[in-house]
């Protein structure tokens, strides 16, 4: 009997054992994932290619990560809008890069989608892909786009890089042609894009600005629709402030050098009635 009951205790402690070897494991996972999202985010934004790796490395530890994953779908689109040219080598390149983005933004929302990174993650990464894409590629993400940055905006009303992919969506498919319209909605079932309107497009672009005022790509966007509008004035405002304002992202250089550029074509423009 006495035997009986030293085996059971026996087992008992190693059952115990067991258990806390798992929850120490666990623990010490749940931290290491932690470590590699704070170190992703103490990179900052001037380099992604060290914040992806981080939180990649976190992903290895917890594949569903709610933070992990929308923040390596920034981090690998902001790998990818580095990429300049046209050649074949650097378009598959580039939109490789924007392919696992996407991956890592539906997952994001998989894990939660009462948030509105995940969201925003997955419009920015379709709205930058769309941009290298002809106009049936881009109408076969226009409604994902759009769809998914107002779940951002409904969700916070004040998340402005939401706003700005809205108001990106906006100009980009009011810019399209009527004859690329009008074969979108026959052929593609674009018939959605009619949302499309400058006043949204100037109303989601503003309040981006209005919520970040110290970001260059809200401005610059904004000048650029206020150029489409022809209202030359407010656009040189966004492009003088923009070369007042630091450097924060890796690619805000080459944005104060499009604000620029802008600037001296439309120096000396009147503003249209």
């Amino acid at each position: 009997m006495r035997s009986i009951k030293g085996t059971t205790i026996i087992c008992l402690m190693r059952l115990s054992l067991c258990l806390l070897a798992s929850l120490v494991a666990t623990n010490l996972a749940a931290q290491t994932v932690a470590h590699h999202i704070a170190a992703g985010d103490s990179a900052g934004l001037m380099h992604p290619e060290v914040q992806l790796r981080h939180y990649q490395a976190a992903l290895a530890g917890d594949s569903m990560s709610y933070a992990a994953n929308w923040k390596a779908a920034r981090a690998i689109a902001d790998v990818a809008k580095q990429i300049q040219g046209n050649a074949d080598s650097l378009k598959h390149r580039r939109d490789s890069l924007y392919s696992v983005g996407r991956g890592y933004a539906e997952r994001a929302i998989r894990a939660d989608s009462t948030r509105p990174d995940g969201h925003y993650a997955l419009a920015m990464v379709l709205g930058r892909l769309s941009r290298t894409k002809g106009s049936k590629e881009r109408v076969r993400y226009a409604k994902i786009i759009f769809d998914e940055a107002t779940r951002a905006v409904q969700i916070d009303s004040n998340y402005d890089l939401a706003h700005h992919v809205l108001g990106a969506w906006h100009a980009e498919v009011k810019r399209l042609s009527g004859i690329q319209r009008f074969f979108a909605k026959a052929l593609f079932g674009g018939g959605f894009m009619d949302k499309a309107n400058w006043d949204d497009a100037v109303r989601h672009l503003e309040r981006a600005v209005a919520i970040a005022p110290d970001h260059i790509y809200h401005r610059l966007e904004l000048a650029e629709v206020y150029t489409d509008l022809g209202k030359y004035s407010k656009a040189r405002e966004q492009c003088k402030v923009i070369a007042t304002l630091r450097e924060v992202d890796v690619m805000d250089a080459q944005y104060k050098k499009d604000a620029a550029d802008l600037l001296d074509d439309i120096k000396n423009e009147k503003d249209e009635t």
